[in-house]
C-alpha cells in the first residue's frame, strides 16, 4: 500500500493500525483528530511529510498485520470495546489513583507537578465513568438493534434522542476533552519520564499513565475511526 499526503489519518490507521506508531512518534493525534489528511497535519505541526511518508511505508513493512477491525460486525466491535477497553479503565483507574496519592505525598514537595497530574487523572476517570455508561446503555445496545434490524431486514423503530448522529456527537466531544487532557498530564510529567530522585512506585505510575494513554488512543480510534461512521452509515441504510 503505496501512502500519500491527502490520505485521511484515521481512515488510514483504520486500514492498518501499525501505522498509529508513527503518528504517535510525531506527536500528531489519529484519534480525535484523525479527520484531516497527513499534509493538513504536517503543516500544522511544521514537519517534512515526506519523511512521516517514508517511516509510515517502514511501518506498514513489518511483520504481523494488525487486527482487521474494519470487518468485524458493529455488534461484535461495540462488544469488544466494552469488554476490552472500558473493562481495562475501570480496573486501571482503581490501580493507578492509590498510587498517584503515594506519590504526592513522598515526592509532591519536590514535584508539584504530581499532584496536577493527581488531579488531571482524578477528573479523567470521573468523566470517563459516566461517558463509558452512556456507550454501554445509549449508544452500543443501539448499534446492536441496527444490526439486528439489517440482518432480519426489518425496520427500526426511531430512537427517543432522534438519530443516533446526536449520542455520537457527544462521545466524540468528550473524547476530545479527554485526548486533551491526557496531552496535559504527558507534559506535566515530561513525556512520563521518571525523575532522577524517582522510587519504583514513581517509576511504575508513569509506566501506568503512559499504558492508559496508549490503550485510550487505540479505545477512542476504534469508535471515532471505525465503530462510530459505520453506525451513521447503517442508519442511513435503514432509513432508505
Amino acid at each position: 500500500m503505496k501512502i500519500k499526503e491527502n490520505q485521511n489519518i484515521g481512515e488510514l490507521v483504520a486500514q492498518d493500525y501499525r501505522v498509529a506508531s508513527v503518528f504517535k512518534k510525531y506527536k500528531i493525534d489519529f484519534c480525535c483528530n484523525g479527520n484531516r489528511t497527513i499534509s493538513e497535519a504536517c503543516e500544522k505541526s511544521k514537519i517534512d511529510p515526506l519523511k512521516i511518508l517514508s517511516d509510515l511505508d517502514a511501518a506498514t513493512q513489518t511483520n504481523g498485520a494488525s487486527i482487521d477491525f474494519q470487518s468485524w460486525p458493529l455488534d461484535l466491535l461495540a462488544e469488544y470495546i466494552q469488554k476490552k477497553h472500558h473493562r481495562y479503565v475501570e480496573e486501571k483507574t482503581l490501580e493507578i489513583k492509590p498510587y498517584l496519592d503515594k506519590i504526592c505525598k513522598v515526592h509532591g514537595e519536590h514535584h508539584p507537578e504530581l499532584f496536577k497530574i493527581n488531579e488531571e487523572f482524578i477528573e479523567c476517570a470521573g468523566a470517563f465513568a459516566v461517558h463509558m455508561k452512556k456507550e454501554e446503555l445509549i449508544v452500543f445496545p443501539f448499534i446492536k438493534k441496527m444490526v439486528k434490524a439489517k440482518d432480519n431486514k426489518q425496520p427500526i423503530e426511531k430512537p427517543g434522542f432522534g438519530t443516533v448522529q446526536n449520542p455520537i456527537a457527544m462521545m466524540m466531544d468528550d473524547h476530545e476533552a479527554e485526548g486533551e487532557r491526557f496531552v496535559r498530564i504527558a507534559e506535566l510529567s515530561n513525556d512520563y519520564t521518571p525523575p532522577e530522585d524517582a522510587c519504583n512506585t514513581y517509576r511504575v505510575t508513569l509506566a501506568l499513565l503512559k499504558e492508559f494513554e496508549d490503550d485510550l488512543h487505540m479505545h477512542v480510534h476504534l469508535e471515532n475511526n471505525i465503530l462510530f461512521p459505520k453506525a451513521i452509515e447503517m442508519e442511513k441504510e435503514l432509513s432508505n
